[in-house]
């Protein structure tokens, strides 16, 4: 009986592998990844899905997904595969993929928080909560979701009024000016 699977690109595991550095191909569906991930009932496809879809050459499926932004990288996927597959790397590396390739996004929330996150973390050496919150907030439209929780965690000390000095913001400022001059060079 001929097999019917019809491979739409083959070369995309190849991709991931060789720009994440783990082997995507070793993956075998077990579902340890999903069943450990804090963020999964969020993501429109579980990280076990993502991993097929890398395998089947999805590329616009996986790199239009909100699950590679919404990933946490808190890599409870990683510690948990068998397979020792690098799974919070291979949702790196599909953001920067996703990127780079400017791939329209259903909806960009994710992208969204992480461009401001790292937009505090390079003006303050590090993140600076309620001001990245308050920009996100305005770039996403959600104002007053929760709200609620703000003097919760102002009396319980998670979140400053204003940044916090850092001695490295120099230093990572310059890491992203020297980001941006590799990514020119591409």
């Amino acid at each position: 009986m001929a097999n019917t699977l019809q491979w739409k690109n083959t070369t995309l595991v190849e991709e991931v592998e060789r720009c994440s550095g783990t082997p995507v191909s070793a993956c075998f569906q077990c579902h340890k990844c999903s069943t450990g991930c804090p963020v999964g009932p969020e993501m429109d496809y579980l990280s076990s899905q993502i991993m097929r879809l890398v395998h089947l050459g999805e590329e616009e499926a996986v790199l239009g997904s909100r699950a590679i932004w919404l990933c946490a990288s808190c890599e409870a996927c990683t510690t948990r595969c068998p397979m020792d597959i690098d799974i919070a790397a291979v949702m790196d590396t599909l953001r920067i993929m996703a990127v780079e390739r400017k791939t329209a996004l259903a909806e960009s929330r994710g992208e969204k928080f992480n461009r401001t996150f790292l937009g505090s973390v390079r003006r303050h050496g590090r993140v600076f909560e309620l001001g990245m919150m308050a920009v996100y907030k305005l770039r996403s439209g959600d104002l007053f979701s929760d709200v609620g929780k703000f003097p919760q965690m102002l009396a319980k000390g998670k979140i400053g009024l204003w940044p916090k000095a850092s001695s490295d913001a120099k230093r990572v400022s310059e890491i992203f000016r020297r980001a941006e001059e590799e990514d020119k060079k591409r």
